[in-house]
């Protein structure tokens, strides 16, 4: 009987389990290795962001700037709830995105991409009309 080195024992015991989630699994064949890594990382990259803007909205939160209060509170919100929504919409595009790699479909534009773009576009527009006029 042949050695098997640990990589290919843990690759056939995997190969036996049920991937999830199944609507994204359960479709289709396995694509190339590099792409389906590439779109995790792309996914990774969103949850950064998401981590990034929430951190922002609670600094700005914590800081005492010469602002009006509301306008303060209110892009901190603004950035806070871009953060919480992030990782979901990234969830999902990356779902919907593992599902087109495996069907072999034309990837899927991003919906999200705009809204967050506005959002702090906005947040970034309140803030320094906000410092200019304080």
């Amino acid at each position: 009987m042949e050695h098997q080195g640990p990589g290919q024992a843990r690759r056939s015991t995997t190969a036996r389990r049920e991937r999830r989630p199944r609507r994204v699994y359960g479709q289709g064949s396995e694509p190339d290795p590099r792409f389906t890594l590439a779109n995790e990382r792309t996914y990774l990259a969103w949850v950064r962001t998401a981590l990034a803007l929430t951190a922002a909205g609670v600094a700005l939160d914590a800081v005492a700037l010469d602002l009006d209060a509301r306008l303060q509170v209110v892009v901190s919100l603004v950035l806070v709830v871009l953060g919480a929504s992030v990782p979901l919409q990234a969830w999902r595009g990356w779902a919907r995105t593992e599902r087109a790699l495996r069907r072999q479909e034309p990837l899927p534009a991003s919906a999200w991409t705009p809204v967050l773009a506005v959002g702090v576009t906005a947040a970034g527009v309140a803030l320094t009309v906000g410092i200019v006029l304080a």
